[in-house]
């Protein structure tokens, strides 16, 4: 019988369980806050974008979070025709989110609604999305529903 197999079999299981070490923190020091521009880049890449060094905001919801104020000016608009009641430049704004994705957190239909932010460039709705959910709180997406970030106000 060889042995090969074996090895193969223990190898990736010992790699696994290192990588598994490796990623709970065991002790490590706590990260340092990092920069980032309001086009998301690391401030490596900004191209004169204004930064944020405070450490990241934290939200309820588990998700990614992002600042009102660290989002593209467009989505600030958007905030603020929510916050006015409109009118809303996309005839789908404030209509129903379903949450097919299942990356917000569960709720029943109808607890959330979602509003276009406008693209620059983009001849269509584009990606860009704020959702809201009833209870007050913000959610953001820049991929059409790929990945959404709560947004932290500064009545969060």
């Amino acid at each position: 019988m060889s042995l090969r197999p074996l090895r193969v079999l223990l190898a990736l299981v010992l790699s696994v369980f290192l990588a598994g070490c490796s990623s709970a923190g065991g002790g490590a020091a706590p990260a340092a806050p990092v920069r980032t521009t309001v086009t998301g880049q690391s401030a490596g890449d900004a191209t004169g974008d204004a930064t944020a060094e405070a450490a990241a905001p934290t939200g309820t919801s588990g998700l990614p979070t992002v600042r009102a104020a660290d989002l593209p000016p467009e989505a600030r608009r958007t905030l603020a025709l929510i916050a006015r009641g409109g009118p809303y430049p996309y005839a789908k704004d404030g209509a129903v989110f379903s949450n097919f994705e299942r990356i917000l957190p569960r709720k029943e239909r109808g607890h959330y609604r979602e509003y276009t932010v406008k693209t620059p460039g983009e001849r269509d709705r584009g990606a860009r999305r704020i959702v809201t959910g009833r209870n007050g709180e913000i959610y953001w997406t820049d991929d059409h529903y790929e990945s959404f970030r709560e947004v932290i106000t500064d009545e969060n």
